[in-house]
């Protein structure tokens, strides 16, 4: 692989998906398979009283209509516990709504049919009476905060501690301070969410085909729920189309859909349409956030400060929990920084609403925001050009960095990332541009954001949790007599190319074209892994699957030489060739796997002919890769309207080697629109009764490809130190440094006009406020 367009080689799958050939699991059927439909809570907090499913039942085609007391005897309620937060002591969260319902959409009952919509009408049959009670609808107003989102639970805290270390006061004031609002978001992956369960009685196995992330992860959470052994359950995660890390999670819904296929022996089947997705999908990064920076007079940054209230929804996510949103972005404040100290107080809260959990970035795209609109501010502040700030405090570059929230990084490329972002947007020319357009009368705004991406998180992560999640991959390399190879992986792949790179280093690492490497995964019946999840999968399934390949290629350059009475060590594999130190080609690699599986008699009968290897990988040595990067926006604001008009976008990443370049440039361009998106118009709206009134795609507004800006993306290769691939994550970057991006181009642009912005979305409403006087919020 000598460069960027010979690695940039097409998703392996992408051919068989444009063909209509995917086998997603909505596409999926079964014998005598079934199927549900959910009755859901129309309101948000009440006691059930009156739950009748007699007419439901007598309706043609029906199997079952299934309630809490029926699932009981064969599935426990999701307990959600983490040993490093004592103070998360969720209630339990049933299959089904049991005696009172806790936020608009819980499941109450599920209808099973043998057609879907026999199952519908079934669900729409049932009679249902709740006693509404008064919900904890706002995690920030202590007027209604306090109420209970659960009677039996003593208070709605679900995580409350201090990060970082507060240090001696301040001799003075912060020199900037400001208040952040940013308001619930989903994910709106373009497969919703779909569960086939089929359970065999006579055999006592589970077998779940499901639209997810992690299939090991789903086994043991299915196989605890329903109280079967491990082995005998199996979960298969086919075709998914788009994840986003809502589909890493066990929901209520879910879970009754396997429950019934045990409780009746026959598959149920299960697909969630939009607007139940809406409703039942977890929701993310719901903020408030006082924060403030200290700086000296020479520009050097010595104290972030926030204060942080989350809202967690009515449930704990499980098997992860609903608190790691708010405790990474805790951490991550002032995460790419020199500065002496950094304190947050961090408090997430129950609410009568959707739980929430992870969505692309978990907390670390509120946490960029919060820290370069401070640094913006106080380089306004001091006087200093945007840019010259930062760089005065960047740590150095490929050195061990540690901030003082706790963040560490083997080897970070902040400078040169700005650098690059400089000369690539041509900062000095762009802002004597704006200069211009602001004396022609224009509203034009530039806004600069440092990012860093923890990725690929190591043992500790969960392990310390005691939360039953792997941050180990295994992989398996198996040479056919053909000389192509086979492998399989625990890592996997919802549309981000993730097993195309895994066959690229493996083809790297034994000389073989790409073709001719299939990769498999998304199996819990094959090798074990964590799935995806937090940019992940190439730097540890890959590196896995580099190392499976490594002990092939070793056994292929001993079966070699003994072929050619040559020293292994004087061998390699290129070209598709074993080749000598002068580059010669000896003999064609499928020759030898063809002597290896089919003629072992030529050769001595101690030495080995398995061209098979399994290998396994987890990072011990720091918690998490820090991947790093810049971005920038150029915007206009249209005084009459108040829309926000994205003229251009620019991001520089460093995700360590880029494998592929055009998927690691096809995830940056992919969650930076996923960030514009968030800045600019995504918000899941509730009213005071806890209805939500954005509850379908003409409500809760998305990204169109017609609104998209041009978006210019470069790189800097920083390999991540101590391993093979010197591979980082860069899933997650685009939108990480994106939503920060905007909002420092937003005040760019008010700030002339004494206004700025305080609530995300920055909605034209929200603009036309600013431009009036007021605050964009």
């Amino acid at each position: 692989m000598t460069g960027p367009a010979d690695r940039s080689i097409p998703r392996s799958e992408a051919r068989r998906l444009i063909a209509g050939r995917g086998r997603f699991t909505a596409d999926l059927t079964a014998p005598r398979m079934l199927h549900g439909a959910f009755l859901r809570s129309p309101v948000a907090h009440g006691r059930i009283a009156a739950l009748d499913t007699a007419a439901a039942r007598a309706m043609p085609g029906v199997a079952a209509v299934l309630t809490a007391d029926d699932l009981r005897p064969v599935c426990r309620p999701m307990v959600t516990r983490s040993a490093t937060v004592p103070e998360h002591r969720p209630p339990p969260q049933p299959a089904l709504a049991d005696g009172s319902v806790h936020y608009q959409g819980q499941p109450v009952a599920l209808a099973v049919a043998d057609r879907p919509d026999r199952a519908r009408d079934a669900a729409e049959a049932i009679r249902l009476e709740i006693e509404e009670m008064p919900p904890a609808s706002d995690h920030a107003d202590p007027a209604v905060r306090d109420r209970k989102a659960h009677a039996e639970t003593e208070s709605n805290i679900m995580l409350r501690r201090a990060f970082g270390a507060a240090g001696p006061a301040p001799a003075a004031a912060p020199t900037v301070r400001r208040r952040f609002v940013f308001e619930r978001q989903t994910g709106v992956p373009l497969e919703s969410r779909a569960v086939l369960a089929d359970y065999d009685p006579a055999e006592g196995s589970l077998t779940v085909f499901q639209s997810g992330q992690a299939p090991h992860q789903m086994q043991d959470v299915w196989a605890g729920l329903l109280g079967l052994p491990l082995h005998r359950v199996r979960v298969v995660c086919p075709d998914v189309g788009g994840a986003f890390g809502i589909k890493l999670h066990a929901y209520a819904d879910e879970l009754a859909v396997v429950a019934a296929s045990r409780l009746l022996g026959r598959p149920v089947k299960w697909v969630a349409d939009r607007l139940e997705s809406f409703l039942s999908d977890v929701h993310a990064r719901e903020f408030v956030i006082e924060a403030g920076l200290e700086a000296g007079e020479d520009g050097a940054l010595l104290a972030f400060e926030a204060d942080m209230q989350a809202g967690a929804g009515a449930f704990s996510a499980h098997p992860r929990s609903s608190a790691g949103e708010a405790a990474l972005t805790a951490t991550l404040i002032g995460a790419a920084y020199a500065a002496e100290r950094v304190h947050v107080a961090a408090v997430a809260r129950a609410q009568n609403k959707a739980p929430t959990g992870a969505y692309r970035g978990v907390g670390q795209p509120v946490a960029m925001a919060v820290t370069e609109v401070l640094i913006d501010d106080a380089a306004h502040r001091l006087g200093l050009d945007p840019l010259e700030l930062r760089r005065r405090n960047y740590p150095a570059d490929g050195a061990p960095f540690a901030s003082a929230g706790g963040v560490r990084a083997d080897a970070l490329s902040l400078h040169a990332c700005l650098d690059r972002l400089e000369a690539l947007m041509d900062y000095p020319a762009l802002r004597a541009a704006q200069a211009a357009a602001r004396k022609a009368g224009r509203i034009e705004g530039i806004g600069v954001a440092t990012l860093v991406e923890l990725t690929a998180p190591g043992a500790a992560v969960y392990g310390a949790q005691e939360i039953d999640v792997t941050a180990e991959d295994t992989a398996t390399v198996a040479m056919l007599p053909s000389g192509a190879v086979r492998v399989q992986v625990g890592c996997t792949d919802q549309g981000q190319g993730t097993l195309t790179g895994v066959g690229q280093l493996v083809a790297e690492r034994l000389g073989l074209p790409p073709a001719d490497v299939a990769v498999t995964a998304g199996d819990s019946a094959g090798p074990v892994g964590g799935g995806a999840w937090a940019s992940r999968g190439l730097a540890i399934g890959g590196t896995a699957a580099w190392r499976a390949a490594d002990a092939v290629a070793a056994r292929l350059l001993e079966i070699s030489a003994t072929l050619l009475q040559e020293d292994a060590a004087n061998l390699s594999l290129a070209g598709g060739h074993v080749v000598d130190g002068g580059g010669t080609a000896r003999l064609p690699v499928a020759e030898v796997a063809k002597i290896a599986h089919y003629r072992q008699h030529l050769l001595p009968p101690e030495l080995s002919t398995d061209l098979s290897a399994t290998r396994s990988f987890v990072p011990k040595t720091a918690p998490f890769y820090a991947a790093n990067g810049i971005q920038a926006c150029h915007l206009a604001v249209d005084p009459e309207t108040g829309a926000i008009d994205l003229l251009n976008h620019w991001a520089v990443e460093d995700c360590g080697r880029a494998v592929n370049p055009a998927l690691v440039d096809g995830q940056i361009f992919g969650g930076v629109v996923q960030g514009l998106g968030t800045a600019l118009m995504e918000r899941c709206v509730y009213d005071g009764d806890g209805n939500l009134l954005t509850g379908s795609p003409m409500d809760y507004a998305l990204p169109r490809a017609d609104w998209v800006p041009p978006i210019r993306i470069a790189h800097v290769e920083t390999p991540q130190p101590g391993t093979e691939t010197g591979v980082k994550g860069a899933g997650e970057a685009g939108i990480v440094g994106a939503i920060a991006a905007v909002w420092c181009a937003v005040n760019d642009a008010l700030r002339p006009m004494g206004a700025q912005a305080t609530i995300q979305p920055f909605t034209p409403e929200r603009m036309l406020r600013a431009l009036r006087g007021g605050t964009a919020g």
